[in-house]
């Protein structure tokens, strides 16, 4: 089966910045790969991570490098030995699964024998900002179900606790990117109580998580920048209590659908998150979604214009994307 295989770089604008403790984004610079074959033709999408030390032009070139496999016929399970976990391999891996998908006549999901994508409560996220102005975007989404709560080390208590003012009744996470270390940690475990705080999000960094390891947290932490794929389940299983699925850190689906599996296995909590990115990059993630205690998929809401059929949110639900945007024929 003779494939024709493209990737580019696509930007699209951010409606209004995007503050979490690393830094501002007003843009969300994506990779688009499509592969056809037999009249069809499949999409995919990475977002390339700096904190992973990815850029658009290391994710192109990492693409290119495996352009004669793919248009060779390589499949899911090659690709896995032909690029490591990251952006790159993502666009390709959800790439292919579009592609079998429409080649097949099925869908994703009867591919993977699961249940169709769904309405589903998805997070609407809060960047830093001062306490008083964290409140008030609160406020306007205070009938949410679930609110995230960006913060850094300046003001976490006070921030957390205007969300939490402005918003009685929604569940919160709160993710400081790894901005915090041990003892704000452990002194901020009263706030966290106090404020009804649901998940903690890799509070401290990925290189200096160890002592969490018999560390017996009030609020559950999620390790985000800690795992990327099951084998480091090994490690993060002593450290954290759930574990996030993000396609761009596992390499595609592919991966992310493994590395949900063996999270559940082993009896540890679920959470789905996006980088800030189109619908084509949370198509294939609500497959992790229907699995997951927590899910974090507003990446799309804010751009200032997505791609045309994508999902779309109510109030803090999500809908799937119409039919045939991805993974369905």
């Amino acid at each position: 089966m003779l494939r024709l295989f493209s990737a580019q770089h696509d930007c699209f604008a951010l409606s209004r910045p995007f503050r979490i403790s690393r830094g501002v984004k007003t843009q969300a610079d994506v990779v688009t790969v499509t592969v056809a074959a037999d009249g069809v033709i499949g999409r995919g999408e990475g977002v390339p991570y700096p904190r992973y030390g990815e850029s658009v032009e290391t994710t192109l070139a990492a693409i290119e490098g495996v352009r004669g496999a793919i248009e060779g016929g390589a499949g899911c399970e090659e690709l896995l030995r032909l690029l490591p976990p990251g952006a790159a391999r993502n666009a390709v891996d959800c790439a292919l699964w579009d592609l079998e998908s429409r080649i097949a006549g099925k869908s994703v999901a009867a591919l993977i024998g699961a249940p169709e994508p769904e309405r589903l409560a998805s997070a609407l996220t809060i960047g830093i900002d001062t306490p008083m102005m964290m409140g008030a975007a609160a406020r306007r989404i205070a009938g949410a179900p679930l609110i995230k709560v960006k913060v850094d080390a300046t003001l976490p208590d006070a921030q957390i606790a205007a969300v939490r003012s402005a918003a009685p009744d929604a569940a919160l996470i709160v993710d400081p990117n790894e901005s915090w270390d041990r003892r704000m940690v452990e002194a901020m475990q009263r706030v966290l109580v106090a404020c009804r705080v649901s998940l903690l999000e890799q509070p401290v960094p990925a290189a200096d998580d160890a002592w969490l390891e018999g560390f017996v947290p009030e609020v559950p932490i999620c390790a985000d920048e800690s795992v990327h794929v099951a084998a480091d389940l090994d490690r993060v299983a002593a450290r954290y209590q759930v574990v996030n699925v993000k396609l761009d850190k596992s390499g595609g689906l592919t991966a992310g659908l493994e590395l949900a599996q063996a999270a559940r296995a082993r009896g540890l909590g679920l959470m789905t998150g996006c980088m800030i990115s189109t619908s084509l990059s949370i198509a294939p993630a609500l497959h992790i979604a229907r699995m997951s205690d927590f899910i974090d998929l507003d990446g799309p809401i804010w751009l200032a214009e997505d791609r045309a059929g994508g999902v779309r949110d109510e109030h803090g639900y999500m809908l799937p994307p119409a039919k045939g945007f991805w993974g369905s024929p």
